[in-house]
């Protein structure tokens, strides 16, 4: 599992000009998922997330978690997380899990990230051509891959 992992101002998602989710103060979370990946990889990856510490307390260092000042995550499948372009100017995704593999991962990750912080976590479509709109705060970007942690 790949993530890309943004602190935001807010941060939202549309599909046919409809916003399916939207969120305030928190975590804009891009999600790829691999043939390789299971439950106990989506746990980790979960628990990962909810403790970085990314956001700053009373003094301004990067010491507190989403969980700790109560924002929010917005998570978005994105299998080009994936891409591999060595062999040329066309990425290949063959690393990326199938859909029908791919999007039940990324419901239960999606789970398991709600159920850490206590509220629903808004989503896109799985599959689905999104517009992901976003103030990036900091800017803070981190990506997390499953084979590092």
């Amino acid at each position: 599992m790949r993530v890309l992992i943004q602190r935001v101002s807010e941060a939202s998602v549309t599909v046919n000009g409809q916003f399916t989710g939207q969120i305030a103060h928190g975590l804009l979370i891009l999600v790829g998922v691999t043939q390789a990946d299971t439950e106990t990889i989506e746990d980790r990856m979960a628990d990962k997330i909810v403790k970085l510490r990314i956001f700053s307390d009373e003094q301004g260092k990067m010491n507190q978690s989403v969980t700790d000042i109560g924002g929010e995550i917005l998570a978005v499948s994105q299998f080009t997380l994936y891409a591999d372009a060595k062999g040329g100017n066309r990425p290949s995704y063959t690393r990326a899990a199938r859909p029908e593999q791919a999007s039940p991962a990324f419901d239960r990750f999606v789970t398991k990230l709600s159920a850490r912080i206590g509220k629903p976590v808004p989503t896109g479509v799985f599959g689905a051509d999104m517009k992901v709109a976003l103030i990036n705060d900091g800017p803070v970007t981190i990506w997390l891959d499953s084979d590092d942690i």
